[in-house]
């Protein structure tokens, strides 16, 4: 499993999301975004629906359509009836997720960085870990 820790310095969670879940779906993974915000996921899906002018990434919050059918499902929980193997951790709150993801996208601002530093220490041996932060308009990954 790899863990990605996002500091968002520059921008919010739902504009840096849309980005990560093109990318999922153009290698025909799906994804499902964690937040306990309802109104972060209200700004994340509209995010998604004008995040490209030419289309919009196809989505529903759990609960609203066949959750199993959806290649990104937003959620305030961890499980992933669209058989998602990439998630997101949107709120910055670090939750434990199960072994069945491939990938962890953990967002967080820097007032829980203490947070992050937390969850890096604690998880296990065999997890890649990778620290990405925003330098000006891009993302590069450092220490």
């Amino acid at each position: 499993m790899q863990v990605d820790f996002y500091q968002l310095t520059r921008d919010p969670a739902e504009k840096v999301l849309p980005a990560i879940a093109q990318r999922i779906l153009d290698n025909k993974g799906r994804l499902l975004i964690i937040s306990d915000d309802a109104g972060q996921l209200d700004a994340i899906s509209g995010a998604l629906w004008t995040a490209r002018a030419d289309s919009f990434l196809a989505h529903a919050k759990s609960g609203e359509g066949d959750d199993a059918l959806q290649p990104i499902l937003l959620s305030q929980d961890t499980d992933a009836p669209n058989g998602a193997k990439f998630v997101a951790l949107a709120d910055g709150n670090w939750r434990a997720v199960t072994e069945d993801f491939e990938r962890i996208f953990y967002l967080f601002p820097p007032e829980q960085t203490d947070n992050a530093r937390s969850a890096w220490r604690t998880l296990g041996d065999g997890v890649e870990r990778r620290y990405w932060k925003q330098d000006g308009g891009k993302w590069v990954q450092g220490p």
